[in-house]
This record gives structure tokens, sequence and C-alpha cells, in this order.
């Protein structure tokens, strides 16, 4: 039952001195059970304990997100929405799953040049069929300042197979937004919401430790497939509506996806992608994904929402210390460095 309610250079798609006598065993074992093995591959680890239990997929849906607006046309927001937009249309079918891996490490000649964009991407991609419902829970550093326009981080970033809407943590060179994408109507951000005081405040736990907001999409009407994105509110514990949107999905694709992307271009300074040194303490986490099938909220795995890929190449974004996380049986994943 239906629910309440651009040279891409990596291809295509579908990131104190310590006294010796002080460290016991027991802390070196621990260290090293928690350091991935190669930064080239991504690595599978227990999923880490969270502070702040995921909230109920059934819990009320009763208000509307404090904050969301019509976003205004400025020219950094048009320039990022182009940006995003074309490299979504560049790709299509097997292009989202095949990565291909830049040989020698980079070399000068395959280089991306400087001022193009690559775009590249990783994560899980629910498959057709299998849901008519998504829900997460994003990480989000309202720290991390992005310097150049061509440069845009969609991290974390999930869709339902059909869905009208995309639900986006954005950071561009005009500031750190949470989108609803509309795929079925006007093709860009219907709706947009800061990363600020009042949203850490209502949409994060708040318990001291990493900023996270849930997200959930769901269909409430099959025959108009009409959907709903909401957030869940941690001080009225309650689901508030971000974007609601009927029609025909334009996204060009049938799967969903709960991911990290990239659209960087080579700093010349670093010979890596910009976000490589401005994201280099910026955790990108999706946790608890749930799919709902047959008004069932189950987690992810790996026959519904596969990887995009099981050894993604770091040289590949741009960003050779970058280390992709699979932290749970394809319902959590982490990148960072």
């Amino acid at each position: 039952m239906d629910s309440p309610g651009l040279s891409t250079g990596s291809g295509t798609r579908p990131r104190p001195h310590l006294a010796a006598l002080a460290v016991t065993a027991a802390a070196l074992t621990a260290l090293l059970a928690l350091t991935p093995a190669a930064p080239a591959t991504a690595t599978t680890h227990p999923a880490t304990a969270r502070t702040t239990a995921p909230p109920s997929p059934t819990a009320p849906h009763t208000g509307v997100v404090t904050g969301a607006r019509t976003p205004a046309r400025t020219a950094g927001r048009e320039r990022a929405v182009r940006t995003f937009l074309a490299g979504r249309r560049a790709v299509s079918g097997p292009a989202w799953t095949h990565h291909p891996r830049l040989p020698g490490g980079r070399p000068a000649a395959s280089a991306p040049r400087q001022g193009q964009v690559t775009h590249n991407w990783w994560g899980v991609f629910p498959q057709p069929g299998t849901h008519d419902g998504i829900m997460a829970t994003h990480t989000v550093d309202p720290s991390y300042t992005v310097t150049d326009a061509d440069n845009v981080t969609y991290a974390p970033t999930t869709k339902a197979q059909n869905s009208c809407m995309e639900v986006v943590t954005a950071y561009t060179s005009t500031g750190n937004e949470i989108w609803a994408w509309d795929w079925c109507g006007t093709v860009g951000p219907a709706k947009t919401v800061p990363l600020d005081d009042a949203f850490l405040k209502n949409y994060t736990p708040g318990n001291g430790g990493p900023a996270a907001y849930s997200v959930q999409m769901v269909r409430d009407d099959a025959a108009a497939n009409r959907w709903s994105a909401y957030l869940y509110n941690y001080r009225t514990a309650a689901w508030d509506l971000l974007f609601r949107q009927s029609g025909a999905d334009r996204s060009g694709l049938d799967h969903g996806w709960d991911m990290f992307e990239i659209y960087a271009s080579v700093n010349p300074a670093t010979n890596e992608g910009y976000y490589c040194t401005e994201a280099r303490h910026t955790v990108f986490d999706s946790s608890a994904v749930r799919l709902r099938s047959n008004g069932a909220w189950k987690p992810a795995g790996p026959s519904d929402s596969p990887w995009t890929e099981t050894d993604p190449d770091p040289e590949a974004f741009l960003c050779p210390p970058l280390k992709f996380v699979q932290a749970g049986a394809d319902d959590h994943w982490t990148v960072r460095q």
C-alpha cells in the first residue's frame, strides 16, 4: 500500500607524539582493525556504532521543513545546476555502472587538463522493481568550503527508482545546501535548505556526534507516480515535508541511487581535485539505507542494492588519498581521506 501523505575524466557513472609505553596491545589491535587495507580498494568494515538510532520510517508525517524555499536564480547556483544536469545527461544505461581505471596511476598524458571537469560517483544502486520508497541518514559538514565555481560535491545524494525527486547534499561555491531536485517537472532544484544553525538544530540529533540528517522518499500514489520527500525533525520526532511532485521521471534511469558524487577539476597547485584539499577533513557518510516494498521497510542489501563498483580508483576521483569504505552490507558507506 502506498504511503501517507565536462570531460568525464574517470569515464562515466551508471572521497602529538605518543609515548610507546602508553599504547597498549589492545589499543594497537583496535587501531589496526580500523585502518583500511589500501586506498585504491573499497574496504569492508563492520558498521560503526551510532550515537543516535535512525528514526522510525513510520514516525508521524506532520510538519513542513523549516527554512525550505524556492531557490533564487543566482549566477552561482545556476552554474552548479548546469554542471549537475550536463553530467547527468552525459551518461545513461550501462554507463552508470562502468568506471574505466586510469592506466598507470593517472600519468600526465591521460590526466584531465586544467579546466576540464571530471564527473564520478560511488555508492549503491537500488534496482528496478525492488522498492517504492527509500530512506537514509546522511552526514553534513557546514565548514566544507568550495572555492572554484566549476567544482561541486553532491554527497551524499539519494533517489528512489522512478521517483520525482532526488535529495542532494550540495556543496557549491555559493554555499552548502540540501536540494530537492525535481525530476518530474522543472528538472532542477525545486526546494533548497541552507546548512545553517536552524537546520542543524531541527534536523540533526545534536548529540555531539557527526552532524547528520535523515531523508525519506515515498511514493504516495502509484497511478499518478506522486512522490513525497521528507526530512526527520529531531525536535518534534516527526517527518517534515520537503517537496512533493508527480508525473514522469525524466532522469532517464530506471534504478535508484544513494551515493557520493563529484564534479571536480584539477587544482594546478596540487595536481589533484580542488575538493581533495578543501574536503580533507570531511567525512561523507550514508547509513541506515532502507528500502520500502509492499509496505515494509528493510535494510538495503546485495540482492537489491549492488555497489556501483567494488574496487574504485581514487585517482579517477582526482584524489589519491580518498578511501571508499563499505561499512555495511550495502546499507552503509563512507568516503573519507
